[in-house]
């Protein structure tokens, strides 16, 4: 059993993480496809306003992702988690007291913004982490088991749980709201209680000076230009996803498809999204990490994006509209070899690069928001999908500079196979 604990999730202590990891994300993701459509409705808020109160947060969670590596680093992952988890009682305190019950727009973005501080801390914190932890030629299929695990917390069970909560047992908005606390409570609980130490982050926050060390999560830009341009493309990944939720649902109702046709499509987006999300990282250790990000990645959410959009616009049956999203899900996984990538663009900086790939992920929140926020009222929506797209063949581009040599490995299946046959 122990042998094929480590051929899957390395080593017991990441299994532990990546299942805590999980869990707190499933509270964090509870009013992920649901929040700005509420807040249009129930708090009479405009596309505009929901959109600026997502940009904010948006800031603050790339704020905090750019932080989380290198503070990693220099203090130890587990303290780093712990501040994410602090951050989200308190941002979740306010916001649940004071915003939600008010729908006032004052105490709305400043709480919510304390949330946006906090999980990147606690789940960015813990990739660092995987990417000590993991051999090389294991990396590619051990951040594909840490996005499997994120998205499977956020877009399954958090999305699950709320959509149970709200439409079978119709508990309100705010009181499922407060059922988060529960899930990241336990799941900081299995990630820190019971996984151990982080040693390599440890002993790598004595080698350099804080300071310094924090600097060179900047100035690694300049050192290792991949780095940068790596960045870039993990922020276009997903800023597309995020920007849906908050015109997609009103364009649904527009075009007279059913209210609740979003959630169901969304989460069948999610859901295809968290087991390819699995999937590319162990096809990445074989066909090779930047081809699988160029090509399925890049290349792939750029024509999808463009079909679910027309899709809608064309009256399609909800069926061909949910494949169609389900496709984008699954090339939406395909950025994962991307967390691969980075670390070995800068193998004596790996906090450093893992930084800078957090910071973009933090700013896809942003700039998917940012997007929708600047341009809905200009370029209507027709105008945001083609900048979406146009973005993502942006990042196809940038990726044919990132190569790396890749580390070479026996196929994750064979091991697996090996390591079932060890343990019976």
């Amino acid at each position: 059993m122990s042998n094929l604990i480590n051929k899957i999730f390395v080593s017991p202590k990441l299994m532990l993480g990546y299942f805590g990891v999980m869990i707190f994300m499933a509270g964090e993701g509870l009013e992920l496809n649901w929040l700005p459509e509420y807040l249009q409705q129930s708090g009479h808020m405009t596309q505009a306003q929901t959109g600026l109160i997502y940009t904010i947060y948006g800031l603050m969670v790339a704020i905090s992702s750019w932080f989380s590596g290198v503070l990693a680093e220099i203090y130890g992952v587990r303290r780093v988690m712990f501040i994410g988890l602090i951050l989200f009682y308190v941002g979740s305190f306010f916001f649940l007291t004071f915003g939600m019950p008010t729908h006032n727009l004052y105490w709305i973005i400043p709480t919510y913004a304390i949330r946006g501080l906090a999980y990147p801390l606690f789940a960015y914190g813990f990739l660092v982490w995987v990417a000590y932890e993991a051999p090389a030629e294991k990396l590619g299929s051990a951040v594909g088991i840490f996005w499997f695990m994120y998205s499977g917390g956020v877009a399954v069970i958090g999305t699950g749980y709320s959509n149970v909560m709200l439409n079978y047992y119709h508990i309100s908005h705010l009181h499922v709201l407060w059922t988060a606390l529960i899930f990241v409570t336990i799941g900081a609980v299995v990630a820190l209680a019971l996984s151990g130490g982080d040693k390599n982050s440890e002993n790598k926050k004595t080698e350099k000076a804080s300071f310094s060390y924090l600097l060179n999560g900047l100035t690694i830009l300049t050192k290792k230009p991949k780095v940068a341009m790596g960045g870039i493309v993990r922020m276009i990944n997903t800023s597309a996803a995020y920007g849906f939720p908050v015109f997609i649902p009103a364009l649904l109702i527009a075009e007279h498809y059913d209210k609740d046709v979003w959630l169901s499509v969304v989460t069948w987006l999610w859901m295809v999204n968290v087991i390819f999300n699995l999937l590319w990282g162990i096809i990445g250790d074989k066909l090779g990490w930047r081809n699988v990000v160029m090509w399925f990645g890049c290349v792939g959410c750029a024509i999808t994006t463009f079909l679910f959009y027309y899709a809608i616009e064309a009256h399609a049956s909800v069926l061909t509209i949910t494949l169609i999203a389900s496709v984008y899900g699954c090339f939406l996984a395909a950025f994962v070899p991307l967390s691969a990538i980075m670390p070995m663009l800068a193998p004596k900086d790996k906090g450093a690069a893992m930084s800078i790939l957090n910071f973009g992920a933090g700013m896809s929140y942003f700039f998917g928001y940012f997007i929708v926020t600047l341009f809905i009222a200009s370029v209507g929506n027709a105008g945001v999908i083609y900048i979406y797209t146009v973005l993502y063949l942006v990042a196809a581009c940038l990726m044919v500079f990132v190569n790396v040599g890749q580390p070479k490995t026996d196929s994750v299946e064979h091991e697996v196979a090996v390591a079932v046959k060890e343990a019976l």
